[in-house]
């Protein structure tokens, strides 16, 4: 099944499937009944320290990721969990960042895929 990418603000759909949250901060301004979840699992998102290191500064994208693969790789359970998820249904990691292609999401589909 697709594993998709999908910004909190933009509208939830039938075909998003099991919708998880891996942001470790809420998104700004939407409730917990707008937002529409199955699941937060603020505990798959970076760390407090990675997060404002990369402070979304493109330049560090690929460094970023490699720091980020390494703190997921100690979540093997949460990892795991994820693409169980992703194996039964459509699996649609949602994150509230305004960019699109390099964002906590986008790196965490592409670490799921990959293993």
């Amino acid at each position: 099944m697709p594993i998709l990418t999908k910004r909190a603000y933009d509208a939830p759909k039938a075909s998003d499937g099991y919708r998880v949250l891996v942001d470790r901060l809420w998104p700004r301004g939407l409730s917990k009944t707008t937002l529409k979840l199955d699941a937060w699992m603020r505990d798959i998102s970076p760390s407090t320290e990675l997060r404002k290191w990369f402070h979304h500064d493109l330049t560090q994208w690929s460094e970023f990721k490699k720091r980020y693969f390494r703190e997921l790789k100690s979540q093997p359970e949460l990892v795991k969990e994820l693409k169980q998820k992703a194996k039964a249904s459509t699996l649609t990691l949602i994150y509230a960042g305004k960019d699109i292609t390099q964002n906590n999401a986008v790196a965490l589909k592409e670490y799921l895929e990959r293993r």
